[in-house]
């Protein structure tokens, strides 16, 4: 039978290759050794990277898609950290039930003395007669024309400046944007937001107290910082956005943020 080109082979003396018995290569089963070697090498150090990869994802994404906008941060920071401070509240109630359990005379002295506590420091719920301030930026077409925007948006400096008065007035509870605020709290700027506990929140700002009107609304209509807000907000070419009511009741539930304290410390050397 002929053969065709692709067929042909050239024959040894006993009708073999010349290269080898079948017409393989004598160096088919060195190679065959080394894949038999290196393949599951290649695979363990496949698995090894991706264990790595999940381990410092830490369950996110590690690639995650661009933010278009500012909005959209915002609300992806304020789930990511809502759902910590979830997580962290449920082990707190965790460690308590686990503390009740614990039967000892110091123990129990020592837990009802920290009930005691709850109250001032913020951590029970509060209701009563209130008062509440909202702070805004100037409109929209105010700002897009402005040279300086300083004076046309509020600053963190000025939602202090309120909270301050109020606590000075004796205030009972305080919350901004509904969230219950402590000693600890720490107001600061984020962008066009304020950040409360690691949340950001957007304008306009709501700061309302519980305690006597009366006495908060003196203190703040006397605090120079506050009077100088109120100013521009009276200014027609900035008009800042300043309003105050008394409400007849509200109520402050108890906080439930973070309540580990950070704090610098010295250099050893």
């Amino acid at each position: 039978m002929p053969t065709s080109p692709r067929d042909h082979r050239p024959s040894g003396a006993n009708g073999e290759s010349p290269d080898g018995a079948n017409g393989r290569s004598p160096l088919g089963g060195k190679s065959r050794g080394r894949w038999r070697i290196g393949t599951p090498l290649v695979f363990a150090a496949c698995g090894s990277l991706f264990l790595v990869s999940a381990v410092n994802s830490g369950g996110n994404d590690l690639r995650p898609g661009r933010v278009t906008d500012m909005a959209s941060l915002v609300r992806s920071e304020s789930a990511n950290v809502e759902a910590k401070q979830e997580r962290a509240r449920r082990l707190s109630e965790e460690v308590d039930e686990l503390s009740a359990q614990v039967d000892d005379a110091q123990v129990r002295r020592t837990r009802a003395a920290a009930r005691k506590l709850e109250g001032p420091a913020g951590f029970r719920e509060v209701t009563g007669h209130a008062l509440t301030v909202t702070l805004s930026d100037a409109p929209t077409e105010l700002r897009s024309d402005a040279e300086d925007i300083n004076r046309l948006v509020v600053h963190q400096q000025d939602i202090q400046a309120v909270v301050n008065a109020m606590w000075l007035a004796g205030a009972e509870a305080i919350m901004i944007q509904g969230q219950r605020i402590i000693s600890t709290t720490g107001i600061k700027c984020a962008g066009n937001s304020v950040e409360l506990q690691g949340i950001p929140y957007p304008q306009p700002f709501v700061v309302t107290a519980i305690g006597n009107p009366e006495a908060m609304q003196q203190n703040i209509d006397n605090d120079y910082d506050i009077s100088l807000y109120r100013a521009d907000a009276a200014n027609p070419a900035i008009q800042i956005g300043w309003d105050m009511e008394v409400e007849e009741s509200a109520t402050a539930p108890a906080y439930e943020g973070l309540r580990d304290l950070s704090y610098a410390t010295p250099l050893t050397s």
